[in-house]
């Protein structure tokens, strides 16, 4: 018996546009988030300059675009992880802006820290301004054909 994998999925029309699409499906753990470029403002007109050459590895499963004046996301600045237990951490992997978790701040100052997400929580990515905002959901566990939950067949 299997379960479906959680989401990550945006609140806001900033993180929609930053990971294109509804929401994002954490197939594998750690999943590690982070900037994937840096904007710079040159003659007046904002560019990005990628940070990560072609042929090297990525460092990152989902890399957001933040074109903020101000970046809110660090290039390597969160990640999710699954206990053994089932449930999930997520953990800051030395951010300057830091991760807000159900309005509990989370790293930060190039610090790290950890703390727990349960179905439902609200994950904002950088500072209290940032408009990254996500929820993150557990989809419950699969049902077997005959109706029953794992736990309940013989």
């Amino acid at each position: 018996m299997s379960t479906l994998a959680p989401v990550l999925i945006p609140l806001t029309s900033e993180a929609q546009e930053a990971i294109q699409g509804d929401s994002i499906k954490l197939n594998k753990f750690p999943f590690l988030i982070g900037r994937e470029s840096r904007v710079i403002t040159a003659v007046g007109s904002v560019r990005y300059i990628e940070r990560r050459k072609k042929a090297a590895s990525p460092s990152n499963d989902l890399y957001i675009r933040d074109k903020g004046k101000n970046l809110n996301i660090s290039r390597e600045h969160l990640q999710i992880e699954k206990k053994e237990d089932g449930t999930y951490d997520i953990v800051d992997r030395g951010s300057t802006c830091g991760t807000i978790v159900d309005n509990r701040v989370v790293g930060g100052c190039d610090k790290g820290g950890r703390c727990p997400l349960i179905d439902g929580s609200v994950i904002v990515i950088g500072s209290s301004k940032s408009p990254f905002i996500f929820k993150f959901l557990v989809p419950p566990q699969q049902i077997d054909t005959d109706g029953f939950n794992s736990f309940n067949s013989k």
